[in-house]
């Protein structure tokens, strides 16, 4: 055994932690939860055995803190190498205007669209679960369930986080936690409760599950707002059509197309193909704006939901 080998589970996951202390914070979480579940595991495999003995034949096995630092980092870049979904050459080669419209082109801006778009039902059950679960746990908290049943709602809530970090990096792209902060070695439910409650990142997951309400509205109502403007007028050529053809009424158009309130008129014509243009655009930057507001998003959850100092 070298003279730097951990000699407890403590030691090992310090070690590597810092191995790993410039990796992204989610991988990180993530090595952290793997190693300490598997020591904990081998140490309660080998009651007669002491850790350091323990740990001295991991080091032979699972590998030590630096080696098993470099597997996770080989990893992920193979699974980052994988799940990458970059855009055509063609499109990442232009610049300005082409770029610009490039974004119909981008996968990712019609999965963030997706997200902004389901933000109002997530927040609206996130917000709800949490305003119940504080007042109940609050109301519990003289009875003898109040302590399961918190700690019940932590562990739901922390469900619940990991769940949207995991939407969120299929979404957007950013990389999140997939396994949870390991609650450590077995413990009395008081002290798991102190623990909780001393937690930063129990406090900073209600928060993140309570401001998705707000954010959600305001997610949205741009995204509403965007498509149903922008799509009116971009179609607005087949509404003329439409109303050439008898599909529309006159008055469907609301305006926007019958400049002099006939449907074949040259002006029209300039007007609804203007229009279309006008949509087209609207629509590109609110792709634009979703993918922006996504990655953005999903660097605010990684911040409240990702372990403080990984």
């Amino acid at each position: 055994m070298s003279v730097n080998a951990p000699r407890s589970i403590d030691e090992y996951l310090k070690q590597l932690r810092s191995a790993l202390a410039r990796e992204d914070t989610a991988l990180i979480q993530d090595a952290l939860y793997d190693a300490e579940e598997y020591l904990r595991a081998e140490v309660a495999a080998h009651p007669d055995r002491s850790e350091a003995d323990v740990l001295e034949l991991i080091a032979s096995t699972y590998g030590a803190p630096q080696e098993v630092a470099a597997a996770y980092r080989d990893t992920e870049a193979k699974v980052k190498a994988a799940l990458k979904t970059p855009l055509p050459p063609a499109i990442t080669q232009r610049r300005g205007i082409r770029r610009f419209f490039g974004v119909f082109m981008d996968v990712r801006a019609y999965t963030s669209l997706f997200y902004m778009l389901l933000t109002l039902a997530t927040g609206i059950v996130y917000f709800t679960f949490v305003v119940t679960g504080v007042a109940l746990s609050a109301g519990f908290a003289v009875l003898v369930i109040g302590i399961p049943f918190f700690l019940a709602f932590i562990g739901i809530a922390r469900v619940i986080a990991l769940g949207e970090g995991r939407l969120l990096e299929a979404t957007t792209g950013e990389r999140m936690p997939r396994r949870p902060v390991h609650p450590g070695p077995p413990a009395s439910w008081l002290t798991r409760i102190a623990n909780m409650l001393k937690d930063v990142r129990t406090w900073t997951t209600l928060l993140y599950l309570l401001v998705m309400l707000p954010l959600g509205i305001l997610y949205f109502t741009i995204t509403v707002t965007g498509l149903a403007l922008g799509l009116r007028l971009a179609l607005a050529p087949l509404f003329l059509l439409g109303g050439q053809f008898g599909w529309f009424p006159p008055e469907f158009s609301g305006g926007v197309i019958n400049v002099d309130g006939s449907y074949g008129s040259p002006e029209s014509i300039i007007g609804a193909l203007f229009c279309a243009a006008v949509g087209v655009v609207i629509l590109a930057l609110l792709l634009h704006a979703v993918r922006w507001l996504a990655r953005s998003h999903a660097r605010l959850a990684k911040a409240l939901l990702v372990e403080p100092g990984v």
